[in-house]
């Protein structure tokens, strides 16, 4: 391996915790979705980190189900986002409390 497992998942660490960090300090629907494909980014470089130290395929072949995953998570999101913003008329995450009891 050219580059250290160590590196790579300090690397990945310092992705999740920013993904995590944007997750929890934003208001924005569209910040937090961004947040939430940086947390699934990080934990795909780990898997194919662990699948290039190990010389199996299976992390990586688990990353592109993880990948297709995401890109169907992307558009559900999306299209959520335009149905709320054309109903709210706001993005703000604090808009969106009608299932509050």
């Amino acid at each position: 391996m050219i580059v250290p497992m160590s590196h790579i998942l300090a690397f990945s660490a310092a992705l999740f915790v920013m993904g995590l960090a944007c997750v929890l300090a934003q208001r924005n629907l569209i910040m937090i979705l961004i947040g939430v494909e940086i947390m699934l980014n990080a934990v795909g470089l780990t898997l194919v980190g662990a699948s290039a130290l190990w010389q199996k395929v299976d992390g990586q072949i688990f990353v592109i189900f993880l990948m297709a995953m995401t890109s169907a998570e992307v558009s559900i999101s999306l299209a959520m986002v335009v149905y709320l913003r054309r109903r709210k008329g706001t993005l703000e995450a604090d808009a969106f409390d009608g299932m509050k009891g």
